[in-house]
């Protein structure tokens, strides 16, 4: 994978999205023959012995919770499984607030089931690189090009980008003894200036994740976000190691070294973008979705559909993914 510093690659898409009044197609173009809604996992904690009823878990003595949290492990939960947990409808236009009954006004991010078990909410824009894999071994066995590619990272990703002062990139530390206390404190001696003697402070430009030449470079500009695009082969994405050799890996060594550097695994934001060169299928991750769209074939959306690894449903050209479009859960 590599930097692709013309954007023009990637005009066609923009060409072929709406506005926000057009369903998914602010941000998924137009055109497939068909498309598939591919859903991010949730998860669900549960407890390792009986099943906790919510009135239950309302009288529990001081020390109860305590007692069921050494109990309890968390575990991914489909929006079928979670969907049969509150006795609510999967279809193709659910929204994860109606799955989990949500009151007006309360929080739909973690939501208690009937029979004790907490879900909690998938993860917006992202498709973990273990889920991403089976949707690729579909994708690249349905077009021309598996090993031509483009993918667009959300310019928006906290830390991806260099910049001045205030996109500066660092772990955050709560202990002194952290070895990112460092780098932390030297950030915030950057950020403060003495307005009497210095009031014009010259603005020191802090790496991010990518170099300063791809952060200063050309944009993919869609109407609602930019995009940073690389050059890169959709099988890869069929093998979860690809984020091994992802350019926008959060580095482990050098300045402002990332997460890796303090023993966390290697990791990269899935991209919110992914098609081949023959343009064949869109694969689109929204970063404000708990799904991703793609689009493509009809043989490529059956497919994606029929496989038990994915969590998949076909939607229809112009469908509304908004959050108030499950009227079948309302």
């Amino acid at each position: 994978m590599r930097w692709q510093d013309d954007t023009e690659v990637g005009s066609w898409i923009r060409d072929r999205l709406g506005g926000w009044s057009d369903g998914m197609h602010a941000v998924v173009p137009h055109g497939f023959e068909a498309y598939a809604r591919v859903f991010h996992r949730a998860s669900v904690r549960s407890a390792s012995g009986p099943a906790v009823t919510t009135e239950a878990w309302r009288a529990l003595p001081d020390d109860g919770f305590e007692r069921l949290r050494a109990q309890t492990r968390d575990e991914p939960a489909t929006w079928a499984t979670t969907a049969e947990a509150f006795g609510t409808t999967l279809h193709p236009l659910a929204q994860w607030n109606r799955i989990v009954r949500t009151p007006e006004g309360e929080d739909w991010h973690h939501r208690r089931a009937p029979d004790g078990r907490l879900f909690t909410a998938p993860i917006e824009g992202d498709l973990p690189p273990e889920e991403l894999a089976p949707v690729a071994e579909h994708l690249v066995v349905h077009t021309t090009t598996p090993d031509d590619g483009v993918a667009g990272v959300w310019e928006g990703w906290g830390g991806l980008l260099g910049g001045h002062m205030s996109t500066a990139r660092v772990l955050l530390a709560a202990d002194d003894d952290d070895p990112a206390a460092g780098p932390h404190a030297e950030m915030l001696a950057r950020s403060f200036h003495d307005p009497f003697n210095n009031p014009y402070p010259k603005a020191v430009w802090q790496d991010g994740i990518l170099s300063r030449e791809i952060s200063e470079g050309a944009r993919l500009e869609l109407p609602q976000r930019n995009h940073v695009l690389f050059a890169a082969p959709p099988r890869a994405f069929a093998d979860p190691s690809w984020v091994l050799s992802a350019p926008w890996r959060d580095p482990s060594t050098g300045p402002g070294a990332g997460a890796e550097a303090h023993g966390l695994p290697p990791t990269a934001q899935h991209p919110s973008l992914i098609w081949p060169a023959d343009r064949a299928w869109i694969l689109v991750s929204e970063i404000d979705f708990d799904s991703t769209v793609v689009g493509g074939s009809a043989a490529l959306v059956r497919a994606l559909c029929a496989d038990p690894r994915i969590e998949a449903l076909p939607i229809a050209e112009g469908a509304d993914l908004s959050w108030d479009a499950d009227d079948v859960n309302r």
